[in-house]
């Protein structure tokens, strides 16, 4: 195996014969477009599994986590954009998570490790938009055609195609508009789902409401460390130094502006939406909210309309979800299949993107039909990804730059950070896999039920 790229060798002149940077990672955005893309990337139609979050943890508890894991995020990517910024002035300028990594801390094998994670957080966020877009197709479908005969992976079979088709934009930046809508779609499903939630609670038809956790100590833990695990990865994003890369240097300063675009967004999706849905539903929470409001069995909950209009927002938005987190993928074979002696748009360069960018979508929309295990797989991305990424890395980041002193307010507050988040992922890490492996009974490959 190689040796991955040491200090040394990051001067910014580097990226002029890089295709990954020259043709994937265009820098050409303004802060705003950078807002538009940590957006896209954290506020998803996860969302709606934030009453599930709260099921294994309860109202107090539910709102804790979710204030912590949004201070504590916000503060770990103002964190790594300054770590950016500061190598930039250095003349090191990053544009990719693995070299920041290796080139902070030093060591070799950090290179290996961060594209691992990312690697398999981006794979898995791609399978995973996939298979909830598939989904919502089978839910408009189910809708008007009661008696149809086709199956969840028969949509999957149908995003996938339109993935391959959008998966030819060439570079981040090229997402820019795509992104904007995106965060619109955000905004638009979420008023239409906690309206419906508010509707449905103030209505006679409200279900039956029931808070409690589970009757054992043990299984509460499990629960919590599990919930946790899933706001984790709902807060998580994991491409910040790409998405950074993106904006027109110098980049100082511009990040913290898309970082307060992309948290007021937050702000109104992520709290109204967990105390509409945990309002209403309590512990018969689903891992997808809207499973909620149509049910298998007896009408539907919310008024048709509304229920069909987010369902179509969240599908559109998830095209846009799928394309965001591919880029690091395309990334990494652009720089190893594309010349940058020839245009992006020559023979040479547009022939492997055509077919790499197209084997990557059919194996995500293949993993997606095998496996709908989507709740279960949320948790434990999160944990095992999201946590070390998003919650640690960007400390350790800070502390080995800036060197703040052992006696510094600043110091402390990033190792408590560190200890409390690193032990949160473990517990989370055992416990969601422990939930995977107590579902495994439920999953059946190519199955049209998606396991919460």
């Amino acid at each position: 195996m190689a040796d991955p790229p040491r200090s040394e060798v990051f001067p910014s002149s580097r990226l002029d014969n890089d295709a990954g940077a020259l043709f994937v990672l265009q820098s050409k955005g303004e802060w705003w477009h950078a807002g538009f893309h940590l957006t896209t990337a954290i506020v998803g139609p996860t969302i709606l599994t934030l009453p599930y979050a709260f099921r294994g943890l309860g109202w107090w508890l539910g709102f804790v986590c979710l204030t912590t894991m949004g201070l504590v995020t916000f503060y770990a990517y103002y964190l790594m954009s300054k770590v950016l910024d500061h190598c930039e002035k250095s003349g090191r300028r990053h544009i990719r998570f693995r070299e920041l990594a290796a080139d902070v801390l030093g060591s070799g094998w950090m290179f290996y490790v961060v594209i691992f994670i990312q690697t398999a957080i981006n794979t898995g966020i791609g399978i995973g938009a996939i298979l909830l877009a598939g989904q919502c197709l089978e839910i408009m479908y189910s809708s008007l055609f009661p008696q149809g005969t086709l199956k969840l992976y028969e949509f999957i079979a149908m995003v996938t195609a339109v993935m391959v088709v959008l998966s030819q934009l060439p570079s981040f930046h090229s997402l820019r508009h795509i992104n904007c809508v995106s965060l619109l779609l955000s905004l638009g499903y979420t008023f239409l789902v906690v309206a419906a939630c508010i509707n449905l609670g103030l209505s006679k038809h409200a279900p039956k409401r029931e808070y409690s956790l589970e009757p054992s100590d043990s299984g509460r833990v499990f629960s919590a460390f599990t919930s946790i695990s899933i706001i984790a990865a709902i807060f998580g994003n994991g491409i910040l130094p790409e998405i950074q890369a993106t904006l027109a240097p110098p980049a100082t300063g511009k990040m913290l502006k898309g970082l307060l675009l992309c948290y007021s967004v937050i702000f109104f999706t992520f709290y109204s939406a967990a105390i509409s849905g945990y309002w209403v539903f309590g512990n018969s929470s689903s891992s997808n909210i809207l499973k909620n409001l149509m049910p298998d069995q007896g009408p539907t909950l919310a008024p048709i309309v509304v229920i069909g209009l987010a369902v179509i927002f969240v599908l559109l938005q998830l095209f846009a979800i799928g394309l965001v987190y591919s880029q690091v993928a395309y990334e990494i074979m652009e720089k190893k299949s594309a010349d940058t002696t020839k245009g992006m748009f020559s023979r040479r360069n547009l022939v492997p993107r055509l077919i790499l960018r197209t084997l990557y979508m059919a194996f995500c929309g293949f993993m997606a039909a095998m496996l709908p295990f989507f709740g279960d797989i949320n948790a434990v991305v999160g944990a095992i990804g999201f946590i070390p990424l998003d919650f640690v890395l960007p400390m350790l980041l800070y502390n080995m730059t800036y060197k703040p002193t052992r006696k510094s307010f600043t110091y402390w507050i990033n190792m408590t950070i560190m200890v409390v988040f690193t032990c949160a992922g473990l517990m989370g890490a055992f416990s969601s896999v422990r939930k995977l492996v107590l579902d495994a009974n439920k999953f059946k490959l190519f199955s049209s039920e998606v396991v919460d």
